[in-house]
């Protein structure tokens, strides 16, 4: 819905997802393979959510899903946009159990090679749990690169479009101050004026 719709592609030269997507964006790219307003899963089914893996290079094309690879495809991202609409206020988060569920199944390691210490999965390659590995993974690189805290949801109900909070004072509360915010204000100018005086 803004300017960050649209921004990932993959690589497709084998390198390191994480080394070669900004991770902040990733993420919210990953929530919003479910657009709420329009009801449309990008990831819904085993096709669709191998394809959205290998389209950003965390898989390599061709690799399959089944549909428990959906199941956890589908608890991360709600998790992670959980996690996201707790970065509007300063309270804890409050992650759901599903997330914290889905992590623990996606093993992770650290490693020494490249240019400085990575998380990578334990999953072969070739893997979709791998992929979603990675988008993990990006978490930790997001937090590292002190986005994490920037990635919030729209405050609008039908909406709830992750997005990368880049204003100054990180109050930034829609996805688009064109669409959402423009429609959040005139629900709010049209009830101060029904209001009763």
């Amino acid at each position: 819905m803004d300017e960050q719709e649209g921004a990932m592609t993959g690589t497709g030269t084998g390198e390191d997802p994480a080394a070669a997507v900004d991770p902040a964006l990733l993420l919210a790219d990953f929530v919003n393979t479910l657009d709420v307003e329009s009801a449309s899963d990008e990831i819904a089914t085993p096709a669709g959510l191998a394809g959205w893996l290998a389209g950003r290079g965390l898989v390599p094309s061709g690799a399959a899903a089944v549909d428990a690879d959906v199941r956890t495809a589908v608890a991360l991202r709600e998790g992670l946009r959980e996690a996201m609409e707790a970065h509007h206020g300063s309270q804890e988060a409050d992650i759901p159990d599903d997330l914290e569920d889905v992590l623990a199944a996606l093993p992770l390691r650290v490693t020494l090679t490249g240019p400085r210490p990575a998380l990578v999965p334990l999953d072969p390659p070739g893997a979709t749990a791998a992929g979603l590995a990675r988008i993990a993974a990006a978490v930790m690189d997001s937090v590292a690169a002190g986005t994490w805290p920037r990635l919030k949801t729209c405050q609008v109900d039908t909406c709830r479009w992750a997005f990368l909070d880049t204003s100054k004072n990180r109050s930034r509360s829609w996805c688009s101050m064109k669409v959402c915010g423009n429609r959040a204000k005139t629900r709010a100018y049209r009830a101060r004026r029904r209001a009763p005086a």
